[in-house]
């Protein structure tokens, strides 16, 4: 088990590539395809206070949304396909995108929200004081 004073926390965008405890980096942060798991098996960082929210939703739908309409469009313009192409094409490739984004930018998020001490990060091990 690992203390948090033995490894200095594992930067948020290793975090969130590999799906892994902000801690640690070693436990995974999801119990299934987007549950969080309540704490990191490893570490035993408690991972129930993460609120993560609509922001990766937020984040696939901007960053998704603006690639597959810009592409979407380029093909209409370039090639005008008929109606079906673009079914074809955009729906299996937004619907994998977004499951594919979701869950490093969701583990990115609560990364991020160790790092920023609302999960328990830190030295102490808790918030700041206020």
């Amino acid at each position: 088990m690992h203390e948090f004073g033995s490894t200095p926390p594992i930067p948020p965008l290793r975090a969130a590539l590999r799906c892994r405890c902000p801690r640690c980096g070693e436990g995974p942060v999801f119990d299934g395809l987007l549950a969080v798991a309540p704490r990191c098996a490893v570490c035993g960082l408690d991972l129930s206070a993460q609120d993560a929210g609509d922001g990766p939703a937020v984040f696939v739908i901007l960053l998704l949304g603006a690639v597959v309409v810009g592409l979407a469009a380029t093909l209409e313009l370039v090639f005008a396909p008929p109606i079906w192409v673009h079914i074809v094409l955009w729906l299996p490739a937004t619907l994998g995108g977004a499951i594919a984004l979701l869950r490093p930018l969701k583990a990115g998020m609560i990364a991020m929200q160790y790092r920023h001490l609302a999960l328990g990060g830190g030295p102490e091990g808790g918030r700041p004081a206020s």
